[in-house]
């Protein structure tokens, strides 16, 4: 808890900073922050097409580590991504920024994250990405978004708080070096955890679910029909069926999980320790007191 405690004045300074931000900023950032976090699956669906033969468990690492180039991104370059904005909650919990002026940051920066992922979804259907590898590209996508899209609302909601534990813990590493190379390195096994163990983050699905609804009109018929993608099943993919059963649940989850478990449950933690600390040190110093008395 101490390496936590150590930074905590950070993570506290920075969300003031975020709440604070001017909005046409925040949102500019916010809008390079879903798109960023848009390519780093893009790598993901690249680097797991066309691996049904191998190894479940190394296939998804692989696809993990790449995926970690979107949060590197984001951190590097300073932009604002809704599941580590709302570690904002730790500087209003200490005062420092009003419940209201926070929840506006949290909601400008969630726009402008789908806004980002949603202008990478048109640049991928325009490129025609869909048919690389034979159309097998698309079909990855296809089978992501479904897969998603058939949580039950709980389960999706656990999924969102654990993926945001992990989110939350790697841009808290990252405050932990003033080293480029050292943030971003990490950043890569908290991020790849999550990925590969499949939880839910409700901005790359923001993405990822999009494109899948595109991809479902874009793919040849014969092609989805092929590998058992009727229309009943692709009925899934619908704008608001992904709001509904992922979109919703899992945001709800990524709040929980990184505001509440990771920055409020941290922040708690450190206040509580530091209270004790008080009442040891001023217990010592009546003992010490009553001592010199005595002698």
């Amino acid at each position: 808890m101490k390496l936590f405690s150590e930074h905590l004045q950070n993570v506290i300074a920075s969300g003031e900073g975020k709440v604070n931000k001017p909005s046409i900023f925040r949102f500019i950032q916010a809008i390079y922050a879903g798109f960023f976090i848009g390519l780093a699956f893009v790598f993901y669906v690249t680097v797991t097409t066309g691996s049904s033969d191998a190894h479940w468990g190394a296939v998804h690492l692989m696809g993990g580590v790449v995926f970690s180039l979107g949060l590197i991104l984001v951190v590097l370059f300073g932009m604002e991504l809704f599941t580590s904005t709302v570690l904002s909650a730790v500087a209003w919990a200490q005062g420092r920024v009003s419940f209201s002026r926070m929840l506006s940051c949290w909601i400008e920066v969630y726009v402008g994250n789908a806004v980002g992922a949603l202008v990478l979804v048109g640049l991928v259907c325009a490129g025609g990405l869909y048919m690389t590898d034979g159309g097998q590209w698309g079909l990855n996508v296809i089978g992501i978004a479904l897969h998603k899209v058939h949580h039950t609302w709980s389960q999706a909601f656990v999924l969102g708080m654990m993926c945001n534990i992990m989110v939350c813990l790697a841009a808290w590493f990252a405050y932990m070096s003033k080293d480029v190379g050292t943030k971003a390195l990490l950043m890569v096994m908290p991020v790849a955890l999550f990925v590969a163990t499949g939880f839910e983050h409700s901005i790359a699905n923001m993405f990822m679910l999009p494109l899948g609804i595109a991809f479902k009109h874009l793919l040849p018929a014969d092609l989805l029909l092929s590998h058992g993608y009727t229309a009943e099943v692709l009925e899934a993919l619908s704008f608001n069926h992904i709001v509904s059963s992922n979109l919703i649940p899992v945001t709800l989850g990524n709040i929980v999980g990184g505001a509440g478990f990771i920055g409020l449950g941290i922040w708690a933690t450190e206040k509580a320790s530091g209270a004790q600390d008080a009442k040891v040190a001023e217990s010592e110093k009546a003992t010490t007191s009553s001592t010199k008395s005595v002698s």
